[in-house]
């Protein structure tokens, strides 16, 4: 099909990611990927700055990621999950155990992030349900958080910056405290500690869990907080037997330079949901782990097991795959070379931080943002990358970058330099 004929089709009937019906804006057609670059139907290779919603950790089309995928498909490509099970779901779920924060000892496999969101806050509320404690059902979260689009996740979205909005008297009801302060080694607010005290204590005996992001929130605001305030919040869980949840899908796997962002605290939760980069972006999975604690208490109940099963949970294909970007990241110097990437986006970004209508700057290990005083023109935003032969993807005031762990310096350097002229056009 020739590109014309494949984009009026697609602004016909296929409905994208935050966007209207039929479509405003033509995407970009991709023909295939190789690396670090997308090449596009009309021959253009750009270089891919998003790491496909920060999943292709490893670039596209890694020879040990294809050779798992095509053994597994000699094998099988899925068997339902309901009384079977099989190496690849098995070995996935202790490679999880074994390096995620203790004691976190069981996984339940899900098909995305958002549903691992929804499986995590399910746990806690039926935990609260089976040890005989039913008005236990609310979440407490600061403002700023994204944890997906599916309905309880929703619920504990930022209610007022957020897409979510329009759903206020829809959603559950929780309870918001406010932004962390910003700044990854900004020290400890005193007072903010003391209000967050407040509202656990206050709400103590009708919350579930607080849920968060630790260390980075992504896509309510690609916002850096100190890791201390993850201290603060098991201190306080534990005190007023409330559960704890981290969301780690955008930020596990060493986004932020260690290979979990609690690492940076030394905190373990009582629930880590992770997703994204776990499959290296070759196939939708993601899980949510627990501590035996929440497990033997579910069992306890007058319904002894967890309400939920998707169809394609434990999918083999995308078990095996995880397992080898697993032991891909594993297997090389991922810290090494978020390091370097970190000391190539603070260096080639640089340049925009006195540019008029600039914000902020700020980097963490993978991950550059530029903040603007306005929200970007992303058509004009877009046109600038494309120009510069990258891919990004802003959003509301936000140009931001999370390239794969194997860009090059060379690749990097292009990467910002888009950026840069990303910010001057938007």
């Amino acid at each position: 099909m020739d590109v014309a004929s494949l984009t009026a089709l697609d602004r016909a009937h296929v409905w994208h990611p935050y966007g209207p019906m039929p479509g405003t804006r033509d995407p970009l057609v991709v023909e295939s990927a190789s690396g670090v670059r997308l090449r596009l139907a009309d021959g253009r290779d750009l270089v891919d700055g998003m790491s496909s919603w920060w999943a292709a950790i490893h670039g596209y089309r890694h020879p040990r990621l294809d050779a798992a995928v095509r053994d597994q498909l000699d094998r099988m490509s899925h068997v339902m999950f309901g009384g079977l099970t099989h190496e690849p779901a098995v070995r996935l779920a202790t490679k999880l155990v074994e390096i995620t924060p203790s004691p976190l000892r069981h996984v339940f496999l899900a098909d995305s992030g958002s549903v691992s969101i929804e499986v995590a806050i399910k746990m806690c509320l039926q935990y609260w349900l089976s040890v005989g404690r039913p008005e236990k059902r609310r979440l407490l979260t600061w403002r700023g958080g994204y944890h997906g689009d599916t309905f309880h996740p929703m619920s504990v979205c930022d209610p007022d910056g957020g897409m979510h909005s329009l759903w206020r008297g829809v959603l559950p009801e929780q309870v918001f405290v406010p932004t962390p302060p910003a700044g990854f080694d900004a020290g400890v607010d005193h007072d903010y500690v003391a209000l967050l005290a407040a509202l656990v204590e206050e709400n103590a005996d009708s919350l579930a869990a607080v849920i968060v992001e630790p260390v980075v929130q992504g896509a309510g605001g690609m916002r850096f907080h100190d890791p201390r305030y993850l201290h603060v919040l098991r201190e306080l869980t534990l005190t007023h037997d409330v559960l704890l949840i981290f969301d780690e899908i955008a930020t596990g796997f060493g986004r932020t330079g260690t290979l979990f962002a609690a690492d940076h605290a030394a905190v373990s939760p009582d629930v880590m949901c992770v997703g994204k980069a776990m499959t290296g972006g070759y196939l939708s999975m993601a899980a949510a782990l627990c501590t035996s604690e929440i497990a033997n208490g579910i069992s306890q109940g007058d319904l002894p097991v967890l309400a939920h099963g998707p169809t394609y949970m434990g999918n083999p294909l995308a078990a095996a795959v995880a397992n080898a970007s697993i032991d891909l990241l594993l297997d090389s110097d991922w810290a090494a070379d978020i390091r370097r990437i970190e000391a190539g986006l603070i260096a080639g970004l640089e340049p925009v931080v006195d540019l008029p209508g600039v914000v902020d700057v700020r980097v963490l290990g993978g991950i550059g943002v530029v903040q603007l005083d306005h929200p970007v023109d992303i058509a004009l935003a877009t046109k600038a990358t494309v120009a510069s032969g990258v891919w990004l993807r802003p959003f509301r005031d936000l140009i931001y970058t999370m390239p794969p762990y194997v860009t090059r310096d060379e690749d990097l350097a292009l990467i910002t330099k888009a950026l840069c002229a990303a910010v001057a056009a938007g």
